[in-house]
């Protein structure tokens, strides 16, 4: 059953609300913290809004400055004065009766002038969508500077390579990782310009169509960190591709990190014997004493699902639904998002301390490349060097390759060499560094090199993006103590 509508729940049209239970199932619960963690973002955006109403005089300066001095007081209190009022339509509009009921509605219901919830709701989500990337961003970052310099560390550690988990050829550790840096790097680079998407603010849309009030939304959108206010506004508040986008570039990072965990996991058994993690990063068995389990591992593998999951649960939401505003979009789409984005943070942090403390065993790792025969290639090749037409060559070092294993040796014997000198190979890491052309292991410094460059370009880019929005937090700070200031001093616009 619905319930009966306080004051100022009464829309005019409606006077009836959700009940208890339905109430739940829609806005959730509204315990003291969650009324906090919804109402933080949105005050932020209502300070902002305040400024530009007075300034565009629509908002008296007596009004503004009460307003402000109202919410700063509820933000500094951490909203302890909303704790247990009833919210039948969700927290904002309890938030904004209770301004109503404090301030007087001449005053209080002069907040919502020339917007909707409907673009209030869109620039929430896009200031917070904007943190959370810039926050994966950062550890993102971290995670591949991590690899670089493990990879660096690590550049003369020769092991086999595995394609279809069969030895192939001849690398080092550290080339490996540089392997992973360097998918990350795209991944960063995404994630830098899935950011720089959601700079356009999109209040000032109203509920689908602008207003025809003149207001400033470039006042706005400057007081919140964005460098721009809606280019259309049926988009600002029907549109949340940019968080597919978001969803979709860390679901690629975390993808790439959970196949690095499973290598690692694989190479840290007792059978491979590649890498070993210090006790710190291990845990044991509550019934078989010699286990010595790399667990961290799966959850790293695992939290990958989450991201995919929630881009797959937001696009499916979104799909076929009309291109306005959209509770299926606006708030059971983005809603997916949030835990999914929490989870890669995880997983990113957790791949930065498993990579940095994960030690290579050289003599295994050199011990498998000559056992597996992952030179044949390079054999082939110094035949090929001789003028033995490719395919000839690969079947004599295959028949070579053959004799070894049924003689129980890893010597490659037998092969005609047409100048009739046999090819010196030398030691594995020595034929990594002639493997120097296409991106192959000799080339692993340029690679090292490369990446640290456009890593340090991230860096850049980050540290703006961050000092523009301190920027904008002391901005919209020092116009709105202005603004109470001009009041208190009976100052006139």
């Amino acid at each position: 059953m619905s319930a009966p509508a306080s004051p100022a729940q009464d829309t005019g049209r409606l006077t009836r609300t959700l009940a208890p239970r339905t109430r739940r199932i829609v806005y959730g619960e509204q315990g003291p913290e969650e009324t906090r963690r919804e109402l933080a973002p949105i005050t932020t955006v209502d300070l902002a809004h305040i400024v530009m109403l007075a300034e565009s005089g629509l908002l008296p300066l007596e009004a503004a400055a009460r307003l402000i001095t109202a919410v700063q007081a509820l933000r500094d209190s951490g909203f302890s004065a909303l704790d247990g009022l009833d919210a039948p339509r969700g927290a904002y509009l309890m938030y904004e009766g209770h301004l109503s009921d404090e301030l007087g509605a001449d005053i209080g219901g002069k907040l919502h002038t020339a917007r909707s919830r409907n673009d209030l709701k869109a620039t929430v989500t896009a200031i917070r969508l904007r943190e959370e990337l810039a926050g994966l961003h950062t550890q993102l970052a971290r995670q591949q500077g991590v690899l670089l310099a493990r990879a660096r560390a690590h550049a003369d550690v020769a092991m086999p390579l595995y394609t279809h988990f069969q030895p192939a050829m001849p690398v080092s550790y550290g080339y490996y990782l540089a392997g992973i840096a360097t998918a990350l790097d795209r991944d960063l680079a995404a994630l830098a310009h899935t950011i720089d998407e959601l700079d356009r603010c999109p209040l000032g849309a109203g509920a689908v169509a602008g207003t025809d009030l003149p207001i400033n939304p470039e006042r706005t959108a400057l007081l919140l960190g964005f460098t721009s206010p809606p280019l259309h506004a049926t988009d600002a508040v029907a549109a949340r591709d940019t968080l597919l986008r978001g969803l979709a570039v860390v679901a690629s990072a975390a993808v790439t990190l959970s196949r690095l965990a499973t290598d690692l996991q694989l190479w840290s058994t007792q059978e491979f014997g590649f890498v070993e993690f210090p006790e710190r990063l291990v845990g044991g068995s509550s019934a078989m004493p010699q286990k010595r389990n790399a667990f961290l591992l799966e959850h790293v593998k695992a939290k990958a699902a989450l991201a995919i999951g929630a881009w797959t649960a937001a696009a499916s939401a979104m799909k076929s639904t009309p291109f306005t505003n959209s509770i299926e979009v606006g708030t059971e789409a983005v809603s997916a998002a949030w835990p999914a984005l929490a989870a890669v943070q995880d997983a990113v942090q957790l791949g930065q301390v498993l990579v940095s403390g994960a030690r290579p065993v050289p003599e295994r790792m050199e011990s498998r490349a000559k056992e597996g025969f992952v030179t044949a290639t390079v054999v082939a090749n110094r035949l090929v060097a001789q003028g033995v037409p490719f395919r000839t060559a690969h079947h004599t070092v295959g028949a070579a390759v053959r004799r070894a294993v049924e003689s129980g040796g890893t010597e490659l014997t037998g092969i005609d060499w047409p100048d009739g000198r046999p090819a010196t190979l030398g030691e594995p890491l020595a034929v990594v560094a002639g493997l120097n052309r296409g991106g192959g292991p000799g080339e692993c410094a340029k690679t090292i090199q490369t990446l640290r460059g456009r890593l340090a370009a991230q860096g850049e880019w980050a540290a703006a993006h961050r000092a523009r929005l301190r920027e904008a937090a002391l901005r919209l700070d020092a116009e709105a103590r202005a603004l109470v200031d001009r009041r208190a001093q009976g100052a006139r616009w």
